[in-house]
C-alpha cells in the first residue's frame, strides 16, 4: 500500500488516523505491527483488509488495485484472497465448527462436499478433528479461536490479517495459537500481518513494525 490515509468526520472537522502510510509485504512474509493503543493499528488492518474505505491512497494485492474495485468485485476478492482472525472469534453460534469453516468456500460457490473436505482438512490441521460437529458454545475459548483460524485459512488466502488474535486467551493457549500461526504460514505460504500488544507473538515474526502517533510505520529493531 502507498500513501494510505484515513480520516473520520468529527463535528465540523475531520480527525486523521492514518497519514500517508506506506507498507510493502512480500508474498509469504510474516510481520507484526506493535505500538501504543489508539495510534491506528486496528484501523490500518480494517482498511488493508477492505473492511473500511481509505480516504486516499492505494492498496495492491497480487498486482490488483483494490481501491479501484467496485463493491461486488471487492467482496469476492476479499472472501477469496484475505483471511481475518480477530481477538473475538465471531463464529456463527447456530452452526457447527465444520459449517463455520465451510462458509468462505460456500460463498465462493464451491460444491458443498468439496467445501466440507477442505474445512475438515484444515480443522484437522489445527487439532480439531474430534470437534467437527460441535457448536461454538460447546468449545473452549482456545478451540473457538482455532476454528476462527481454520475459517480464515480454508481457502488459502494470499493475505492473513490478525488483530490481537490471542488477546482473549490464557498464556498457554495463546502460545499454542501463536505456534499455529507460524506453522500454517510456513506450510501454506500466506502473507501474515499481525497487530499485537503481545511481545512474545511479535518476537516470533521475522519483521516487526512500530506504528507511531499519527499513523506512520517504522522498522522496530
Amino acid at each position: 500500500m502507498v500513501g494510505l490515509c484515513k480520516e473520520y468526520p468529527h463535528g465540523d472537522r475531520t480527525v486523521p488516523v492514518l497519514r500517508d502510510v506506506d507498507l510493502d509485504l512480500q508474498a509469504g512474509e510474516m510481520a507484526a505491527i506493535v505500538g501504543a493503543s489508539g495510534v491506528g493499528k486496528s484501523t490500518l488492518l480494517q482498511v488493508l483488509g477492505t473492511l473500511d474505505v481509505p480516504t486516499s491512497g492505494t492498496i495492491r494485492i497480487n498486482g490488483e488495485d483494490l481501491t479501484r474495485m467496485g463493491p461486488s468485485r471487492l467482496a469476492q476478492f476479499r472472501n477469496r484472497e484475505i483471511g481475518f482472525v480477530f481477538q473475538f472469534h465471531h463464529l456463527l453460534p447456530e452452526f457447527t465448527a465444520l459449517e463455520n469453516v465451510m462458509m468462505p468456500a460456500l460463498i465462493q460457490r464451491i460444491p458443498r462436499q468439496r467445501a466440507a473436505d477442505q474445512a475438515s482438512d484444515i480443522l484437522g490441521r489445527v487439532g480439531l478433528s474430534h470437534r467437527l460437529t460441535h457448536k461454538p458454545s460447546e468449545l473452549s475459548g482456545g478451540e473457538q479461536q482455532r476454528v476462527a483460524l481454520a475459517r480464515a485459512m480454508v481457502l488459502g488466502p494470499s493475505l492473513l490479517l490478525a488483530d490481537e488474535p490471542t488477546g482473549n486467551l490464557d498464556k498457554r493457549t495463546g502460545e499454542e495459537i501463536h505456534g499455529l500461526f507460524v506453522e500454517l504460514n510456513r506450510e501454506r505460504g500466506s502473507t501474515l500481518l499481525v497487530v499485537t500488544h503481545n511481545p512474545e507473538l511479535a518476537a516470533m515474526m521475522p519483521r516487526c513494525l512500530r506504528m507511531l502517533d499519527g499513523g506512520g510505520l517504522s522498522e522496530d529493531v
